[in-house]
């Protein structure tokens, strides 16, 4: 496009055949937070939009209703260094009414720390976060009675008994995804392959459920359906002990919408591991595909 030589654009102001460009700074605050909304949190915390002038400087700072939703997971590409520090100061940010928070490599401190500055929260997502362990998942969740939608995928510390405490802890649960970085059973007669499904099965008022990877036989699968009778969605990909014989086909006639075991892995956003069956004991936390599934996050000292 061509430009209006200054002396000539000055003239046709004075005419009112050009506008002056808007002043951003003295943009009402819903039509300013309406252009912040659009940027993602982590260019809001440590991007230019604070930089801008210093009414866009104290909205970044002040306004609660810009960390309602808090997205810190890693972009491909992402020239931003996101660590606990900064996610912290996002959820600070919130006043307490974080309703959503996702993210990458979180620990025990940040989590505890959530706990106690989103009372509301209804979505949380924590992705390849090996520093969180299940007794501070267990602590924490109890402070989230509002949750809707919870992700623990590629989390090797969290295991077993917690699922039933979370199912006890937010009855109003309607999404949970849990993926692992590859199947893997030990085939062991002792060994119970069940226990985290019989701990979701507590979580009755599911809508939809991911399993990708699961060790769970078509016991666990149909204690599941038993309980979550609402369940339209059910993603059981890679869960290579399921075996679909009559009883439980028939079981799963409601689901509206179903992903079989060997179904197309191609959307799926995590690196996947080759199956491993094994009769040793050594257990699926201490396999050596944890820890490459996908970037970090959160950078831990």
């Amino acid at each position: 496009m061509f430009s209006v030589p200054f002396g000539r654009r000055r003239l046709l102001r004075r005419c009112g055949e050009v506008r002056p460009s808007a002043d951003w700074a003295d943009l009402p605050i819903d039509a300013l937070l309406s252009v912040l909304h659009k940027l993602e949190p982590i260019e809001l915390m440590v991007g230019s939009a604070g930089r801008v002038c210093r009414s866009w400087r104290r909205a970044v700072r002040d306004e609660p209703e810009l960390w309602r939703r808090i997205d810190m997971r890693v972009r491909k590409g992402h020239r931003y260094r996101i660590d606990e520090g900064t996610a912290r100061e996002a959820v600070r940010r919130g006043s307490g009414r974080c309703e959503a928070f996702w993210g990458e490599d979180a620990t025990d401190h940040f989590l505890l720390f959530l706990a106690e500055h989103a009372p509301t929260l209804k979505s949380l997502r924590l992705i390849s976060s090996n520093h969180i362990s299940n007794e501070a998942l267990m602590e924490s969740i109890n402070k989230f009675p509002m949750l809707e939608e919870l992700e623990l995928s590629l989390c090797k510390n969290v295991f077993g008994k917690v699922y039933e405490v979370i199912g006890i802890a937010c009855p109003h649960l309607k999404s949970f995804r849990l993926s692992y970085p590859c199947f893997y059973s030990i085939d062991d007669a002792e060994y119970n392959k069940d226990e985290e499904a019989t701990g979701i099965a507590t979580m009755s008022a599911l809508r939809s459920l991911q399993l990708f990877g699961s060790e769970l036989t078509n016991k666990g699968l149909t204690a599941i359906l038993d309980s979550c009778t609402d369940l339209e969605y059910l993603d059981i990909r890679h869960c290579l002990d399921i075996y679909f014989d009559t009883a439980l086909r028939a079981k799963c006639a409601r689901i509206k919408t179903m992903r079989l075991p060997h179904a197309s892995t191609d959307d799926h956003e995590f690196q996947i591991g080759n199956p491993v069956r094994t009769r040793s004991r050594k257990t699926r936390r201490d396999y050596a595909f944890y820890g490459n599934s996908i970037l970090r996050g959160f950078q831990v000292p």
